[in-house]
């Protein structure tokens, strides 16, 4: 990419040094005098960032400045993601920006991303065409429509591709000038962002029906014409549109939704490792989700395929899989159930009271996915103890406070024998004089590394198949000892090579299976590796 020059090369996040401008780029470039006389090293530029974060105390500032610094030095953004991101993750991406999307109209910045209203559906190559990059390989994606646990946000939900998208790059080293992050505006029922002067997206209720659907099938048509190599990622829509978008173009273009198969992906190989670390078989699994939406399916979904991949047949592997929504157990009888959730219904007696229902299914494991924070109280953590030597509990949702439960309460109302992993982090806790260390489900183990691979390949479509061999390999670098502790995915300090490792493997299952589009390496670990971002000023 060739620099540009002076003030405008100051203000170009990709190409800009600061301080580290050598006297000759100085010269060369029309710097000189726009820039103090110290010329220093990316190590220094770091002890400053370092120093002025530790200054600033609440995290939703700590993000905004670490936004700002991504729009003005990308290589000195993604060194400090790299060289510490479980300090870092927690401030880029959940549980901060939710708080961050909150107040996305608020916060006056220069924000990376596009915008594509309803009402440019019949011009959206247009305006891809305005991104100043030509050979974009992945899109986040969000219409805002259901941001974590918090609802509906608008197009103040572009804070998520944003952030997750940093993440390909922080976790696994996609190179960032390859991503996108895009919000598309339908509009908000939110009526505080409608009647906030501030919003700055459409002012009216969303469009649905034919409407939308005829404007995601005219996105999905541009972008992958304008971007030819593209990979979606569909974040954070709906249920029901997260499911339909996701079943129309998944054996069509490049796509996946990281809401489904992500945190399916996520949650099967904490199950694996589970099972692995207990020396118990994994089709001995039963599991019971609180919540029965767009998360549960894919969740379920995918433990399904585990158990027919283990030799269970599908109607055997439905049997271990029971959900309750907020009108109760999942039953044949009921006449309210949508269509995805039918397979789930059993033949049993209805129940609306989730505890109770434990004692009666006997679940090995209890998934929250419902967004009801404190939705498993200590008589539901008691009921799993009373069934379970080593009750698994699983409250997915996010943000932290949407939690349906905290690890201190998991851990004290089962008297230290559960075996706990959420969505949000949660700190260590002591009991009894042992510290467990909560395991955290976080999707962050399997997208960026899915990323990584199909951008190396050049993959023509994510399949499940994929997802599952993610999971595998996430669940293969836990060790027993980290188990122990309490572990039951790898550390968030090791992800760049826990990413590799899953990398490799997708990758391998890519080309084995003829989905790639280039030529299979001799090396597939040195080919990935020579594909991925260093955060280094060239």
């Amino acid at each position: 990419m060739k620099k540009n020059s002076g003030y405008s090369l100051l203000r170009d996040p990709r190409t800009n040094k600061g301080t580290a401008f050598t006297p000759e780029e100085r010269k060369k470039y029309g710097l000189e005098g726009l820039l103090p006389a110290q010329v220093e090293t990316l190590e220094t530029q770091m002890l400053r960032i370092n120093g002025q974060l530790n200054l600033i105390e609440s995290p939703i500032n700590k993000y905004s400045y670490l936004s700002n610094l991504l729009e003005t030095n990308e290589t000195l953004f993604f060194n400090l993601i790299m060289n510490d991101p479980a300090k870092f993750l927690p401030l880029v991406y959940t549980p901060t920006v939710g708080e961050a999307c909150e107040k996305f109209g608020h916060i006056s910045r220069r924000v990376k991303g596009l915008f594509i209203s309803i009402n440019q559906k019949d011009h959206i190559k247009e305006i891809l065409r305005n991104w100043p990059v030509e050979d974009v390989r992945f899109t986040v994606v969000t219409d805002g429509g259901r941001i974590l646990g918090l609802g509906d946000l608008g197009i103040c939900g572009l804070g998520i591709p944003i952030g997750k998208l940093a993440l390909y790059t922080g976790c696994a080293g996609v190179p960032p000038e390859f991503t996108l992050p895009i919000v598309l505006d339908v509009g908000t029922n939110n009526e505080k962002f409608l009647n906030d002067p501030l919003y700055p997206g459409l002012r009216h209720t969303r469009i649905v029906g034919k409407a939308y659907d005829d404007f995601i099938e005219a996105f999905v048509v541009a972008v992958n014409e304008v971007f030819p190599k593209i990979c979606i990622q569909w974040e954070d829509f709906k249920g029901v549109d997260a499911i339909r978008i996701l079943n129309k173009y998944r054996n069509k273009v490049c796509t996946f939704n990281d809401d489904i198969q992500g945190t399916a992906a996520i949650a099967t190989a904490g199950f694996i490792s589970i099972s692995r670390l207990m020396g118990r078989p994994f089709a001995e699994q039963r599991f019971l989700f609180l919540g029965a939406g767009a998360a549960a399916f894919g969740i379920a979904d995918m433990l399904i395929q585990k158990f027919q991949k283990d030799g269970l047949s599908r109607k055997e592997a439905l049997e271990h899989i029971w959900m309750f929504d907020v009108k109760g157990l999942l039953v044949k009888s009921r006449n309210d159930l949508a269509d995805y959730q039918l397979q789930f219904a059993h033949d049993s007696e209805p129940s609306d009271n989730f505890a109770e229902a434990i004692l009666k299914i006997k679940p090995t494991a209890i998934v929250g996915v419902s967004t009801v924070g404190g939705a498993f109280d200590k008589q539901v953590i008691e009921n799993m103890s009373a069934v379970n030597e080593r009750p698994i509990i699983f409250p997915y949702s996010n943000p932290t406070s949407h939690s349906e439960c905290t690890a201190e309460q998991a851990y004290t109302w089962s008297e230290g024998r559960a075996i706990f992993a959420s969505g949000s982090p949660f700190a260590a806790v002591t009991y009894e004089g042992i510290t467990f260390t909560p395991g955290q489900g976080n999707n962050v183990f399997i997208f960026p590394a899915l990323g990584l691979a199909v951008f190396a390949t050049e993959a023509k479509r994510v399949t499940d198949e994929m997802l599952i061999t993610a999971a595998e390999a996430v669940a293969e670098q836990v060790s027993l000892q980290d188990f122990e502790s309490g572990l039951i995915y790898p550390k968030v300090d090791n992800i760049l090579k826990v990413s590799l490792n899953v990398a490799e493997k997708i990758a391998a299952h890519i080309f084995d299976n003829g989905l790639a589009g280039v030529e299979k390496p001799a090396d597939i670990l040195a080919f990935l590796k020579s594909k991925m971002y260093v955060p280094e000023y060239k």
